[in-house]
């Protein structure tokens, strides 16, 4: 399952187009999408409601307690709404540790009506089921909602029921509002399961005489299930978590991936970072990433990612090129670092992906050189001896330093040679002869090269170490 949030915009649209309930659901599609290129007239036009009715106005950028955080501009006519905007549209602002530009912002009606009137209702999946939590006391100032709130789990196969949702959510909302209030929440519920959502909230959610309002939204959906729900959805856009910028490349492989059957994805932390990852495999992702944090590189990560399911050469090659095209367009004074990294493959050949990496390399040896790039390898796997050759060859004849290790050295070792915090082994230079004979031997045993990216003779094949393999 991929989780990912989307806008509050997108969630609410497949509210209103989907849920079916008994419930009056009031404000269908009446919101207003405000960027810095909104044409206010045209807007007006599209929308004649914003120039008769109080309105609310937020950013739509992934941020959650907007109220407290002075985000939200509430009660406000139009003129309000433009005044509102003017110190905050395209301004940076500071949400706990993230700096951003607020740049998206939602017009709505708004809503007058009391505490009394405010619930809260929040769905989230888990690996034994979904969970259905629900407080009668919504709104900006909440509070826990986990110590505090009414818990339902609803399992993997079984269904959420109007009798179980009175029994076990509702003992404190008023008789007045029960039947409206379960009727949405169980058509709710099922518009969760129909669409996939994996996590799902609404506080508040606002019951009155008029019906049922959904005020404020939040929302992540399981990304695999597209193909599933691709009518539904339509293109649904994931926007990336606030403080981040949405960056061409990551569309780039997200398409790449979506016309594969292998696995390629790429994030972009820190476009100016000085360390970085091409890793094969999704756990093995994780367990470099936070090696580099674990080791004090967190600030100089400057992307996540991995390939695997066995990409082919070319994917591969697509795969590098974007990367190494990234890293190289800034300077860093200490030079900069690659990983790529890997555990021992189960299935996808070592050989044609780094043939791919290596391709990449070569159309980029001019850039890496200038960056001071230094290249770190790891890898096993089937025709992973291949692999690691192709890799040490490529460190010659292009001059960069590429140090290669195979199944002897630990799958994380690299990331401690690469910032610093351990040795390079010294690995005195062997006959080629020697080296080529250890690499197709079936043996026992691993061998290791660090192409120093010195001027060598065909014959200086220069490390190889032999380590027996646990």
């Amino acid at each position: 399952m991929s989780a990912k949030a989307i806008s509050e915009q997108t969630g609410k649209e497949f509210l209103y187009k989907h849920i079916c309930t008994s419930a009056a659901v009031q404000n269908r599609f009446r919101y207003a999408n405000v960027t810095s290129e909104t044409d206010w007239d045209r807007l007006t036009q599209d929308h004649p409601w914003l120039l008769t009715e109080r309105l609310v106005v937020k950013p739509d950028q992934l941020i959650k307690c907007r109220g407290k955080l002075g985000l939200v501009g509430v009660d406000l006519d139009l003129v309000g709404v433009q005044e509102w905007l003017k110190p905050r549209l395209m301004r940076e602002t500071t949400v706990a540790k993230a700096k951003g530009i607020l740049k998206n912002f939602l017009i709505e009606p708004f809503v007058a009506h009391t505490q009394e009137e405010e619930f809260y209702i929040c769905i989230y999946a888990t690996r034994e089921g979904d969970h259905v939590l629900f407080h009668h006391e919504g709104g900006v100032d909440v509070g826990d909602v986990d110590a505090k709130a009414q818990r339902l789990l609803v399992g993997v196969d079984d269904k959420l029921s109007e009798d179980s949702v009175k029994e076990q959510l509702f003992m404190h909302v008023p008789d007045d509002k029960k039947e409206v209030l379960v009727s949405f929440v169980v058509g709710l519920f099922n518009l969760y399961e129909d669409l996939y959502f994996t996590y799902l909230e609404i506080n508040p959610l606002v019951v009155n005489q008029d019906g049922v309002f959904v005020l404020d939204m939040a929302a992540k959906i399981d990304a695999t299930a597209d193909y599933i729900c691709k009518a539904k959805w339509g293109d649904v856009e994931f926007p990336p978590p606030f403080g981040r910028e949405a960056y061409p490349e990551e569309a780039y492989i997200a398409d790449l991936d979506a016309k594969s059957g292998a696995s390629l994805k790429l994030t972009i932390l820190n476009p100016l970072g000085r360390i970085w990852t091409m890793v094969a495999g999704g756990g093995a992702s994780v367990v470099y990433s936070d090696t580099i944090c674990d080791l004090g590189g967190v600030d100089e990560l400057a992307n996540y990612g991995e390939y695997s399911g066995a990409p082919s050469e070319q994917q591969t090659y697509d795969y590098a090129k974007t990367i190494l095209s990234l890293m190289t367009r800034e300077k860093h004074h200490e030079g900069k670092v690659l990983i790529i990294g890997g555990s021992i493959a189960n299935f996808t050949n070592v050989a044609a992906t780094f043939k791919g990496i290596v391709r990449a390399i070569k159309d980029y040896q001019g850039p890496l050189k200038e960056n001071g790039v230094t290249i770190f390898v790891r890898r096993g796997g089937p025709n992973y001896q291949e692999g690691l050759r192709v890799m040490g060859e490529v460190g010659k004849t292009t001059g960069i330093p590429i140090y290669v290790f195979g199944t002897e050295t630990h799958m994380t070792a690299i990331v401690g040679m690469a910032l610093g915090h351990q040795p390079i082994p010294n690995q005195p230079p062997v006959a080629a002869h020697t080296a080529n004979f250890l690499l197709n031997s079936s043996t026992n045993a691993a061998v290791r090269f660090a192409c120093l990216g010195q001027e060598t003779r065909a014959m200086d094949i220069r490390p190889v170490e032999i380590c027996p393999l646990v």
